[in-house]
């Protein structure tokens, strides 16, 4: 059976009012309440809810405040909470279904309002000969943008919700709409649509394009991200600005160093370095942001008797996070960033050369990009053959890094190669890499909590706390054992047969 409609938009033409003048000839109903409301619609900065099928609205009026956690597609209610003011982040909300339903998409970013709308709403009722109720409606009375009517069911009364279904279709003409139409025509207004940031890289090239124009719609692309982020990293309004940004840093710092001789080498130094200062400047607090974010899995791994105990780490953590937070905000603003930072937008934005110093700049970014790949990936499988169970940890850093700049490779130009298999290319290096970021993460982690350890001895913490961080840095140490030992079995899958055959198909094509 075709599933009934449950969201109808009325034609520009016909008000609320008029609506419910011309009903009340067709079915008796009653008006429950009528009030003047604000609608304001809530996500993550890079659209988590959304992506996930999910609408968060905050309902104030004098009635009730109510927020709302609705299927976009549908308009049928996921969870609800009455409650004054909408928490920032997911730990904030009161224990419920409605915090089990948006901790899982929301993670560690913070609920921000995406735009306000004043609106009339209409509960009514709608009732059969015998006076009982058979179906609710709400009818949303906006000022600029096309009223909508949401239909309620109530279990039992199907053959009713069919019946005034076919009478809004048939004999009013409404035209059905999904949830999100509401939000879509008020972001619509301001300029914006739904999922406009993605930390995701998505810049078309065309093959034949100049090697130089290429790199510069790259380097674009990434300044973009960072001027995106930089509000939001200054603030502090959640942790994943400040890793945005980073990641657009590095993208940065990469595109660089590794897609070679489009760029004259004196303006590749002079903002290498620059980008090079902006990763050391943000590695601090970003390190903590780390630590802070992995804190309830440091205290779920301890003994049920030390968990308690570990409570100073978490308070020491927030306390240097907040320290360095301001040392990096005071950073970012200062003249030397900005400076920087608006003489690289004017170098991308001067026209290009028609003949550069560069010596690969008139090569097609094709040519350029399989001969950059190819190459990077030799020097993968090389120094991963070259790495034995007796091999220093080193050694297992630098692959690391050589991984990272063919991933940020393999993502620049991955609109040149046919998706599916740009994808699996990708996704195979994403497994390898896995293993050498656990790694690398756990001894990094490992370090700085026997660092800490020392720095809270010196501040007189009690020796339980001392004890229970010294049972976290034993476990962070099993840890980055484990991935060292997974490190063999990760790279023989990743040179497997297929996908080195795979990678040669890619690479060594002829455009």
């Amino acid at each position: 059976m075709t599933e009934n409609p449950s969201n109808f938009e009325l034609p520009s033409n016909l008000s609320a009012k008029k609506f419910i003048s011309k009903l009340t000839k067709e079915v008796d109903l009653q008006i429950v309440t009528q009030q003047y409301t604000i609608k304001t619609f809530y996500d993550t900065f890079d659209w988590r809810l959304y992506n996930a099928n999910m609408i968060c609205e905050f309902n104030h009026s004098q009635i009730i405040s109510r927020l709302a956690l609705n299927d976009n597609k549908k308009g049928h209610s996921i969870a609800s909470l009455d409650i004054e003011n909408v928490p920032s982040f997911s730990q904030e909300f009161p224990d419920g279904v409605f915090k089990q339903q948006i901790t899982p998409p929301l993670e560690m970013r913070a609920l921000l309002p995406l735009c306000h709308l004043p609106y009339e709403t209409y509960l009514i009722n709608i009732l059969n000969k015998d006076q009982k109720i058979v179906l609710r409606l709400q009818i949303d009375d906006y000022e600029f943008l096309k009223n909508r009517i949401q239909l309620h069911p109530l279990k039992g009364y199907d053959k009713a919700l069919q019946k005034f279904t076919s009478l809004l279709q048939d004999k009013f003409e409404l035209t059905p709409s999904t949830y999100s139409t509401v939000l879509e025509e008020a972001l619509k207004q301001q300029g914006r649509k739904p999922k406009d940031y993605s930390s995701k890289l998505a810049i078309k090239l065309k093959p034949d394009m100049r090697a130089d124009q290429a790199s510069n719609l790259i380097y674009k692309h990434l300044l973009q991200a960072i001027h995106t982020n930089e509000s939001g990293t200054i603030a502090d309004t959640d942790s994943e600005f400040l890793h945005d940004f980073r990641v657009a840093v590095r993208r940065t710092r990469s595109g660089l160093s590794q897609i070679k001789n489009t760029l004259p080498a004196e303006i590749v130094a002079k903002h290498a370095s620059f980008f090079a200062w902006l990763g050391q400047i943000t590695g601090p607090t970003r390190d903590l942001d780390v630590y802070l974010l992995s804190y309830p899995q440091y205290k779920d791994v301890l003994p049920l008797t030390l968990q308690d105990n570990i409570a100073p780490l978490h308070d020491f953590l927030i306390q240097k996070q907040k320290q360095a937070q301001k040392e990096l905000a005071e950073k970012l603003k200062s003249p030397e960033y900005n400076k920087q930072l608006l003489a690289w937008e004017e170098y991308l934005n001067e026209p290009l050369p028609k003949k550069s110093a560069a010596s690969q700049a008139d090569q097609t970014i094709f040519e350029l990009a399989n001969q950059r790949i190819w190459k990077v990936y030799q020097r993968v499988l090389k120094e991963g053959e070259a790495i034995t169970d007796s091999s220093p940890a080193e050694a297992l850093h630098d692959l690391r890094k050589t991984c990272k700049k063919l991933r940020y490779l393999m993502e620049f130009f991955q609109s040149l190669y046919p998706e599916t298999n740009i994808k699996l290319a990708i996704k195979s290096l994403k497994g390898f890499q896995s293993v050498l970021g656990d790694f690398q993460d756990y001894e990094v982690q490992e370090l700085s909590i026997k660092d800490f350890s020392d720095e809270m001895m010196r501040e007189q913490v009690p020796a339980n706390t001392l004890l229970a961080m010294g049972v976290l840095v034993q476990y962070l140490d099993t840890k980055k054992c484990e991935a060292r030992n997974h490190f063999s079995q990760q790279f023989s899958l990743f040179i497997e047969a297929k996908n080195k055959t795979m990678f040669k198909q890619l690479f060594t094509q002829k455009a």
